[in-house]
């Protein structure tokens, strides 16, 4: 009978701690929210690997500040502005591109390092009460019914078009020529990924902020891309490990009191180095020992 109470008291201190971050709302507001934006960023960071566009996301997600700050101004919402923004970036990057020798990296630099500056000179120059830590880093846990709603809508947006389109935006990832041999408009699934991926910045501007929505876009693509060959299965690794990292990011932010981007991040670039070091296939360990296994079959 003892030895069940000592049993016992352990997991039931275990549960305890686990469920007291639900019995706040705003900790099951930004539990839901982040898992949403999560899985969505997840998806998303799937195209976004194969299509090796992570200085891109990077792009974008920068350049959404000056939006914000604008909306802001004309007393728009946040997610107009930084959506018109984000899709300015993209066509001032294929503009510049076009019509100058400079190549596509260094456009893209310059590019968003010119938005996120604007985005700062307007924030500083705006008396408002907007929270600029908030903008750069997120505020998951203030967020309000008006934002889950937007995010919501979002969030909807980007997957239906990515579920729609998967097998042309697939081959278009893969393979472009492929595409375009076959009659399948490049140009446009360019514009529209680019579309869509302005919208997942606006939708992890609450989460995690401008600056570290980008690992949300590209590590849980890039870990699922060490474990599998095959894309389907890719995508569910992905969106699986976006969401798992984005609640316990959350849970550990509770705990240690801490950024819960930040928090979010690190767990992600967490799994991501598991799947580094010991993915089936491509990671170290077993690369190191695949010589080893072969010299004894010899």
């Amino acid at each position: 009978m003892n030895a069940l109470l000592a049993m016992s008291t352990p997991m039931s201190w275990l549960m305890e701690r686990l469920l007291e971050p639900l019995s706040h709302g705003f900790m099951v507001r930004a539990l839901c929210v982040s898992a949403l934006v999560g899985g969505v960023c997840g998806l998303l960071s799937c195209y976004m690997t194969l299509k090796g566009w992570a200085l891109m996301g990077d792009a974008v997600s920068h350049a959404v500040l000056p939006g914000v700050v604008v909306a802001y101004a004309l007393a728009l919402p946040f997610s107009l502005g930084a959506f018109v923004f984000g899709v300015g970036s993209v066509a001032l990057i294929g503009f510049v591109k076009q019509k100058s020798r400079v190549k596509e990296d260094a456009v893209i630099g310059l590019v968003f390092t010119g938005f996120f500056a604007l985005g700062l000179v307007l924030a500083s120059r705006t008396r408002s009460n907007i929270d600029l830590f908030h903008i750069l880093f997120g505020n998951v846990l203030g967020i309000s019914v008006a934002d889950i709603q937007q995010t919501l809508l979002i969030s909807t947006i980007v997957v239906v078009i990515l579920v729609l389109l998967r097998r042309d935006l697939m081959l278009f990832c893969f393979d472009p020529t492929h595409a375009r041999s076959i009659g399948i408009n490049t140009g446009l699934l360019h514009y529209l990924l680019l579309s869509v991926l302005s919208l997942a910045a606006v939708a992890g501007l609450q989460t995690v902020g401008i600056i570290l929505v980008v690992a949300m876009l590209v590590t849980p693509g890039a870990t699922a891309y060490l474990l599998t060959d095959r894309f389907d299965r890719m995508t569910w690794l992905a969106i699986l490990s976006s969401v798992v990292s984005s609640l316990l990011g959350v849970y550990i932010s509770y705990w240690s009191d801490s950024s819960t981007a930040g928090c979010i991040v690190l767990v992600q670039t967490g799994l991501f180095l598991i799947a580094f070091l010991f993915a089936p296939r491509y990671g170290i360990f077993k690369s190191r020992s695949l010589p080893a296994m072969t010299a004894s079959k010899d």
